[in-house]
């Protein structure tokens, strides 16, 4: 029987065959464009082509990715505040803009003014919206639909169960964009200024790091022209992290924004070494600044001669205490040291300057400049004010006990001195063993000395576990701009992790930002958050804790076993079921179980590695489970991952994050006890 034409599902069908051929035509035309004769030179004509590659690359249509997820239909025309809609008008909502060849919109870009209610619009506030639909979709193609009638007040509210769908949804693959489901409280943050900086505190499963992303595809499209010229960066706190995210904005068609971690901005020299704890702990904390400001600044000294500057026949003389003044002016003016040394000369030349013009001379810049070059200003400026490397500096501080003690006089004790100091003093900066705290004292020293570009945006995830200096060293990034930082305390899992947000924003620099808290879990099941709740009151007291609003409760179950070979059963259970699987296990654990998964014939990967329809499990340490996610979870013997940490409360701390990657079922294998904090009426 074929399909009456003026069935609702086959007219989206048909929007959507409409708005695919729409957006080809939109990339055709991209390619077509003829720059031979539009170009000056050669630059303008390079620069035009990237742009126009990077423009069809941002047309491409995904064809697994739906073109759009939903429809608004308006009740009235807009006010004149409001350029678009008007009576009865509806809007495709999708991840991009396509019009047709007349310019009329087709698909209405989620980011736009007239896509909010979209996200926003509620029973108690349909903001002019009569209809609102939301599109379910197999492969790319639309299979169901569903209608919330917001102005009709007999249509009861109800959870709706394609976006339930979406949520739940098996993810094999990258981390995909979460705009088909984003929430009121969560579109408020994505929504909110560029100029201002927000913090988000959110426990797992409240979509913090999706938000994060989509805040910047909103400033982006918000703020375009501003942030193609500042320039936007996204922090994560591995290479496995950033590998798992990195899809989600080029599917919302964004390709400038960068990504590192924070090893990767100060990396100034190679790391060779570690620290223990007790140096990391010291080597972060931001007393550590003043400390290499002033072992910076010791090595300007006051003039004590005189500058004579010879020019034909003749000889200008600056006296030393008239040298004294120009430098105490600088030093006085507090501005880097680079910068500082750099204008000396200048003045000096100035100084010159002004005994020419009393003398009758007629000087002009020319002669200034000249006179900043001539070799007794450069030697005077050399002796007074001299270059410093940055990374000398931090290596003299780390090997010399006397240069660090008297710079860190009252400012560190003698132990916390010791626990800094090189036990075997290295012979240079190349041969050092320099750790990655070190590498953040040598970014610091730099920016001492050189200002660090900074740039519009930033995006700071996992916080948590970021040092005081190394908030300082984000914090450069984005002096002129703004940032938002995204965390949950309660998954701190360093011993330098953040005590609170308000500590963590003053050392970014940014005391006044906002701090929001997500409380809604979208993608743990409620008996896994439930259960791994119970260590809340351990590790992070004063928090809220997340409160899932899934309906299904998901699968959880605590299983003792006798060994790997039943962890790997469990593993070969949750394979049946579609989506990925994550075995998370104590670091020290994993060869053990890998070499079990091998005897078992079950393929696995590494965190970061992308999974595929064949192999769809990660062997995964627990200590590099954070901001990852699994359709299921198997989690060996959790009293390991607590005793793999340096003390009960990291331990716990890492153990929580391992119990919420599960984003439908969970299977805790142990053959020892439980931790205590989870024993208690241990769920089945």
């Amino acid at each position: 029987m074929s399909t009456p034409v003026d069935d609702p599902l086959s007219r989206e069908r048909s929007h959507l065959s409409a708005s695919r051929s729409a957006l080809r035509a939109m990339r055709e035309d991209v390619e077509a464009l003829d720059i031979t004769d539009v170009t000056a030179n050669w630059v303008n004509a390079e620069v035009l082509a990237r742009q126009i590659e990077e423009r069809i690359k941002a047309l491409a249509d995904l064809s697994d990715t739906p073109l759009f997820f939903g429809r608004l239909d308006y009740l009235h025309a807009p006010g004149a505040e409001q350029a678009e809609g008007a009576d009865g008008e509806r809007f495709y909502i999708g991840r991009r803009h396509v019009h047709d060849h007349d310019g009329d919109p087709m698909v209405i870009d989620w980011r736009a003014p007239v896509s909010q209610p979209f996200y926003r619009a509620s029973k108690k506030d349909p903001m002019d919206v009569a209809l609102r639909r939301r599109f379910g979709y197999t492969r790319g193609d639309i299979t169901a639909y569903e209608d919330e009638h917001l102005s009709d007040p007999a249509e009861a509210s109800r959870t709706s169960k394609l976006l339930q769908q979406e949520i739940e949804r098996p993810r094999v693959g990258p981390m995909r964009d979460i705009v088909a489901t984003i929430q009121p409280e969560q579109d408020e943050i994505v929504r909110s200024g560029l100029s201002g900086t927000v913090c988000v505190q959110g426990g797992p499963g409240t979509g913090k790091t999706a938000v994060g992303l989509h805040r910047v595809a909103y400033l982006l499209y918000a703020h375009r022209e501003r942030l193609a010229r500042t320039g936007t960066l996204v922090i994560g706190p591995n290479r496995s992290f950033l590998h798992y995210i990195e899809q989600v904005l080029p599917a919302l068609g964004e390709l400038a924004v960068q990504q590192a971690t924070v090893d990767d901005l100060v990396a100034h020299v190679e790391i060779k070494g570690t620290d223990d704890a007790t140096a990391a702990v010291v080597k972060g904390d931001a007393r550590l600044a003043r400390v290499l400001r002033r072992a910076l600044y010791a090595h300007v000294t006051m003039p004590t001669e005189p500058v004579v500057v010879v020019r034909g026949s003749r000889r200008w003389r600056i006296p030393a205490y008239e040298l004294e003044e120009l430098v105490r002016e600088l030093l006085d003016r507090d501005i880097r040291y680079g910068a500082a040394r750099e204008a000396l000369p200048q003045r000096i030349a100035h100084a010159v300057l002004v005994q020419m013009e009393r003398s009758g001379e007629a000087p002009d810049d020319r002669v200034q400049d000249a006179v900043a070059r001539n070799s007794a200003v450069k030697a005077a400026v050399k002796a007074v004010w001299p270059p410093v490397d940055p990374a000398k500096l931090v290596l003299r501080l780390l090997s010399d006990a006397e240069f660090l003690a008297v710079h860190a006089e009252g400012i560190l004790d003698e132990d916390e001195q010791k626990a800094i100091l090189w036990a075997k003093p290295a012979r240079s900066v190349k041969s050092a063993k320099w750790s990655a705290a070190d590498a953040v004292l040598i970014d610091e020293a730099t920016d001492l000395i050189q200002r660090t570009h900074s740039l519009g945006h930033v995006v700071l995830d996992e916080a948590q576990d970021l040092s005081p200096m190394q908030y300082r060293a984000v914090g450069r990034r984005c002096t002129t701009g703004s940032a938002t930082v995204l965390g949950d305390l309660a998954q701190g899992t360093t011993p330098w992790a953040t005590r609170g947000w308000q500590e963590a924003l003053t050392h970014l620099g940014k005391p006044e930002a906002l701090v929001e808290e997500l409380t809604a879990g979208f993608r743990v099941p409620t008996d896994v958050i439930t259960y791994a709740s119970r260590l809340l009151p351990h590790i992070a007291p004063g928090l809220t804790p997340v409160v899932s609003i899934r309906e299904n409760p998901g699968h959880f179950e605590v299983r003792p076993v006798s060994g790997p070979k039943d962890v790997v059963e469990a593993c070969r259970e949750l394979l049946r079921h579609e989506g990925s699987t994550g075995l998370i296990a104590a670091d020290a654990r994993v060869p053990e179980l890998a070499e079990a998964l091998e005897q078992a014939g079950i393929p696995y990967l590494g965190p970061g590695e992308e999974t595929t329809v064949d192999t769809r499990l990660t062997l995964v340490p627990a200590s590099l489970a954070k901001g990852l996610e699994y359709d299921y979870v198997v989690l060996d013997e959790p009293r390991a991952v607590v005793d793999g940490e340096p003390d009960e409360r990291t331990g716990l701390r890492r153990l929580y994050v391992a119990l919420t990657r599960a984003v439908s079922g969970l299977i805790v294998t142990h053959a020892a006890g439980l931790p205590p904090q989870l024993a208690s009426t241990t769920l089945r």
